[in-house]
């Protein structure tokens, strides 16, 4: 069992599909998959499920995939002490979150304190994250919605409350609250399943016994406020938008009565993972000078959007 089958199986296993796992590695197809059949061999046991050219990571898969996964971490992380260690380049931060656009300021802070270090961004659902730090693919998850898991650490950056916006002549446009169960027939714009403001969405319902009804979903949840603002439908923003919009707000502004109602943004690295200088220095912007105090009123100002 070498590190290169190690690093063949652990792509396999994350597309769960063969030509997509080598086209990923830029490998051959047979030399790939007879790889895979060699690593099985020597474990004793099949890794995948097969029918067809169909495979399917099986509960032994899965199980030595977790182990894989942090075998594979740990030697990056000692590669990269290392090269830090000896001064061999400057290093390097990598990122990932739901939406890239939050992190303009902290980037930008961090890019001013150290313009030699590679950063690599990644756009990921929160499933995915936790794949990225387990795997040590990224140094960082920031995350808008709870991010848990063992070995995992999380620091709140900011909680905001989320609004209920509506079209300007929707019924509902003069009120200043509204319950959960009012909005039982309401139908609603929102992003994908697995964004945040479709988790909350639906978390806020399931509490009533009830399901949305979401006419326009999307990844674009900066193009939200217009089309509520065109009559689609209502929708879930966080308040620090209508401070944003200002005058030019397209829709008109509600408070949800109900718990939890709000967003918020943590800042996620795996417990022991190896972190860089780069990355401290990166972590200590993120949290800011005063984290204790709460003081992170510029994530506010700069992921409404998110």
């Amino acid at each position: 069992m070498d590190l290169l089958s190690l690093r063949y199986f652990r792509a396999v296993a994350r597309h769960q599909h063969i030509s997509r796992a080598a086209e990923e590695l830029r490998v051959a197809q047979p030399s790939l998959s007879r790889t895979i059949i060699r690593l099985e061999s020597e474990l004793g046991t099949p890794l995948f499920d097969r029918q067809g050219r169909r495979i399917r990571l099986n509960e032994h898969g899965a199980a030595f995939l977790r182990r894989v996964e942090r075998a594979l971490a740990e030697l990056d992380d000692a590669r990269r002490e290392i090269a830090d260690a000896t001064g061999d380049g400057p290093g390097r931060v990598a990122v990932a979150a739901e939406t890239l656009v939050q992190l303009g300021g902290v980037l930008a802070a961090f890019r001013a304190r150290r313009p030699g270090v590679g950063v690599r961004l990644f756009q990921a659902p929160p499933d995915s994250m936790r794949r990225h730090l387990r795997s040590g693919e990224v140094d960082f998850a920031v995350a808008s919605q709870p991010l848990a898991g063992p070995g995992l650490c999380a620091v709140e950056l900011v909680r905001e409350e989320v609004l209920l916006a509506v079209p300007p002549g929707h019924p509902l446009a003069g009120r200043e609250r509204v319950t959960v169960a009012e909005l039982a027939d309401e139908e609603f714009v929102s992003t994908r399943p697995g964004h945040w403001q479709r988790a909350l969405l639906e978390r806020l319902f399931a509490r009533e016994g009830l399901t949305p009804r979401v006419v326009c979903e999307g990844d674009e949840a900066a193009a939200t406020p217009e089309l509520i603002g065109a009559g689609l439908g209502l929708g879930l923003m966080p308040a620090v938008a209508r401070q944003t919009l200002g005058g030019h707000s397209p829709v008109a502004w509600l408070r949800l009565d109900a718990t939890d109602c709000h967003r918020t943004l943590t800042l996620v690295w795996r417990r022991d993972a190896y972190l860089s200088p780069a990355a401290e220095d990166f972590r200590r912007l993120a949290m800011g000078p005063d984290h204790a105090s709460g003081a992170m009123s510029s994530w506010q100002n700069r992921s409404w959007k998110v």
